[in-house]
């Protein structure tokens, strides 16, 4: 058994170790590029991982927390890390899959990235392609818009002198910058730093939040409504299911049939950082988050304040990064130029991605309740019905249940449990996530358009503060009678 596992793993990475290590210098240019640039490690998986997942939401989920209460908000959490675990172990098992299939018949992806969509062709055809590259590229496209709306919403707690619209124009074009950054391969330096800054601003608001202490006469009345308890059910989903990028992280592995256990300790740091900073600002300032779904907007301005905003400005780039990267190469390939080798000219093919990503951003600046809205519409099947459906369909027959690269854990019961997880999976998201869940968070976001409009210049911004009318000044009047 063991032979035929190396085998298997000859056959997996074979191509892509032997891309990688092609033409390497050994000058210490070389040595600088690679260590800051060349990512193909499993700890650089992990960081991606683990930086991709928490992001902007986690200044969202004190929101979710006082929509849920605390007791929901914490095993939700919990149930839907475990859930969003579970499915990208799943992806992982059907890229290894497929790449091993297509290897065996000398199929070549030396210049080439696999993506979601085509593991699906691969495996379950071409309608099952359309639906998965469909579901996939608009989570990613309004993913990307999340992170936008996020940039403006931050930095306008640092300078209010701009509208959060402005803002959103000056970080479009500051995001599109991320056309120059040629794969997953690339972020190595990008990911490590990235959870660096999510890991000091979890804390600062832990901390910040147990300093601050509970405002006067704060109140805990979530759950009171069930829209706005799936609301916050759905934003947490949306939290753990990060890995609509799983499969082109995997790709940028030296080894990726590796990856099967990296995103459940990826999530399991999340949580430290997530479980704290949400129910400590929601113990301090308990319904007022109701209205503020911008966890920073509550906290008093201080330096360590405005330095977590300026980190996660920095990290929501980087998430944009993440997002939008493979959007840039479904577009790549529709337009003929995936495999070509200059960056310069992929990186103007790639920039009409952006263009439709700052309109939707600027259109619908609702900070919090699209995360909710995105959650169950598009990552309800992106990330969690469409792979289980995926896994059950590629290993129906006992054929291909044999011939399986990877067999399921023992401790779950093999085929059987992994079918019946599976099916678990598909029905609970389909009705609480993507029902119950759709149902909320479209009279949710309705209620946004409602009340601040579409292209709302600032949304959920104080009143400016009118100043006080000069006093009336009286002409003088002579009150002497002549004589």
């Amino acid at each position: 058994m063991e032979n035929g596992e190396k085998a298997v793993e000859t056959v997996v990475v074979g191509n892509y170790v032997e891309m990688e290590s092609e033409g390497k210098d050994s000058d210490m240019k070389s040595k600088l590029s690679n260590l800051f640039w060349h990512g193909g490690s499993v700890y650089d998986a992990w960081f991606s991982c683990a930086s991709n997942q928490v992001a902007q939401v986690l200044l969202t989920l004190p929101y979710s927390f006082s929509q849920l209460g605390m007791l929901s908000g914490i095993l939700f959490q919990l149930f839907y890390g475990i859930l969003g675990s579970w499915t990208a172990y799943l992806i992982s098992i059907l890229y290894v899959e497929y790449r091993t299939r297509k290897e065996r018949e000398k199929v070549n992806f030396r210049n080439h990235v696999i993506q979601w969509f085509e593991v699906l062709d691969g495996l379950l055809g071409k309608h099952w392609r359309n639906v998965g590259l469909a579901f996939n590229c608009t989570f990613l496209l309004f993913g990307s818009v999340i992170q936008l709306i996020a940039c403006a919403s931050n930095i306008y707690y640092i300078n209010d002198n701009l509208d959060k619209r402005t803002w959103t124009y000056i970080f479009g074009a500051c995001c599109a910058t991320t056309v120059f950054i040629p794969s997953f391969h690339n972020y190595r330096v990008w990911s490590f730093l990235g959870l660096l800054m999510t890991t000091y601003t979890a804390w600062y608001l832990t901390i910040a939040s147990i300093l601050h202490g509970q405002v006067e006469g704060v109140k805990h009345s979530g759950p009171s409504k069930l829209v706005l308890y799936f609301t916050g059910a759905t934003n947490i989903l949306y939290t753990f299911g990060g890995h609509a990028v799983t499969v082109e992280i995997m790709h940028a592995m030296w080894k990726p049939q590796k990856f099967k256990s990296i995103y459940l300790f990826a999530t399991l740091y999340v949580l430290t950082l997530t479980l704290p900073s949400a129910s400590a600002v929601y113990w301090a300032f308990g319904d007022l988050l109701l209205n503020h779904s911008n966890a920073f907007a509550l906290l008093p301005k201080n330096l360590f304040r405005d330095f977590a905003v300026v980190l996660m400005l920095i990290h929501q780039f980087i998430t944009f990064g993440f997002a939008c990267t493979p959007l840039y190469f479904v577009w790549e390939k529709l337009i003929g130029m995936h495999e070509c080798r200059s960056m310069c000219k992929r990186a103007a093919a790639r920039l009409p991605v952006v263009i439709p990503i700052w309109f939707l951003a600027i259109i619908f600046p609702f900070f919090g309740p699209i995360n909710s809205t995105v959650g169950s519409l598009l990552v309800s099947f992106t990330v969690y019905i469409i792979p289980a459906l995926a896994h059950i369909f590629t290993f129906r027959s006992s054929a291909a249940r044999e011939n399986a690269v990877e067999q399921p854990p023992r401790f779950l019961g093999r085929w059987t449990g992994a079918f019946t997880i599976n099916a678990f999976i598909v029905v609970w998201v389909f009705i609480v996530g993507f029902g119950f869940g759709g149902w909320a968070s479209m009279i949710n976001f309705v209620h946004q358009i409602d009340t601040f409009g579409l292209f709302t210049k600032c949304y959920q911004c104080p009143p400016p503060v009118m100043a006080a009318p000069p006093p009336i000044s009286h002409p003088h009047v002579n009150h002497t009678r002549s004589l």
